[in-house]
């Protein structure tokens, strides 16, 4: 027979209490409560101890589940009441031992939905941040594409700005570029965008003519809405070459693709 420091040690009343020993091993356990005032104390405190935590963690759960388990015990009780059970020596959990458990089953259920909901929001919040944060970066794009048109359209739209379209030639027939001159500013601009895309290994290039001089104005990427270039005092014309990728110091006069006289 197991003497009192063993069943302490073992939670051998633990199980007992929740009814997970066979009928040998209750039967003993009885006896010892019995027969052992001290260990019977310390039982009974423990078993309060368990109902206490149980109805101090229980928390209100969905209403639909609620329901459904009080209606589970409730009509466990009527079946219980038709029936005639013989006695037997084991003892039994007390009735609010009972409630306890249910309500850590409650507990227990309510908890796994309370998770869930939980995952669900933070997942809603995360996206909805990152809608927040895209949103925010579209705003300041068009904000800034707003300001960068704004102030192409004020450098262009002024009285004194010569506006002179060059077209293609033979060489590039469906090209087409807008230069605006601004002769007060000693400003010029080109829209480029028109220019046909050549291979990566090529590039067009501005020139300005000055007395049959070709003087170089600058590299042009077609992929640019608009582009500063140099201005040239006393330029005559104004003309684009194909050239190699890095530009060229001198114009290949071959590959003279347009050209416009001021």
């Amino acid at each position: 027979m197991m003497d009192r420091k063993t069943i302490k040690d073992t939670g051998i009343l633990e199980q007992y209490l929740l009814g997970e020993l066979s009928e040998e091993q209750s039967t003993e356990i009885e006896k010892m409560l019995e027969e052992d005032k001290e260990l019977h104390e310390y039982y009974t405190k423990m078993e309060d101890d368990m109902e206490q935590m149980a109805l101090e963690n229980a928390i209100s759960p969905p209403t639909h589940i609620k329901t459904s388990i009080l209606n589970k015990i409730k009509n466990s009780s009527s079946s219980t009441a038709e029936k005639v059970i013989p006695l037997q020596k084991r003892k039994r959990i007390s009735y609010n031992f009972a409630v306890a458990a249910s309500l850590a089953a409650l507990f227990l259920l309510s908890s796994g939905w309370l998770y869930n909901q939980w995952q669900n929001s933070e997942r809603t919040s995360i996206t909805l941040q990152k809608e927040i944060n895209d949103l925010r970066n579209r705003l300041v794009n068009l904000e800034n594409d707003f300001k960068e048109t704004d102030k192409w359209y004020q450098a262009i739209n002024q009285p004194e700005v010569l506006q002179l379209v060059l077209k293609g030639n033979e060489r590039s027939p469906n090209s087409a570029a807008i230069a605006y001159v601004n002769h007060k500013n000693k400003e010029v601009l080109l829209n480029p965008k028109g220019l046909e895309k050549l291979n990566k290994d090529k590039t067009y290039q501005m020139w300005a003519d000055v007395e049959g001089e070709m003087i170089n104005m600058g590299v042009i990427s077609s992929d640019q809405e608009m582009i500063i270039l140099k201005y040239i005092d006393n330029a005559e014309s104004l003309n684009i070459t194909i050239e190699p990728a890095a530009g060229n110091d001198h114009p290949t006069v071959e590959q003279l693709i347009s050209n416009v006289y001021l």
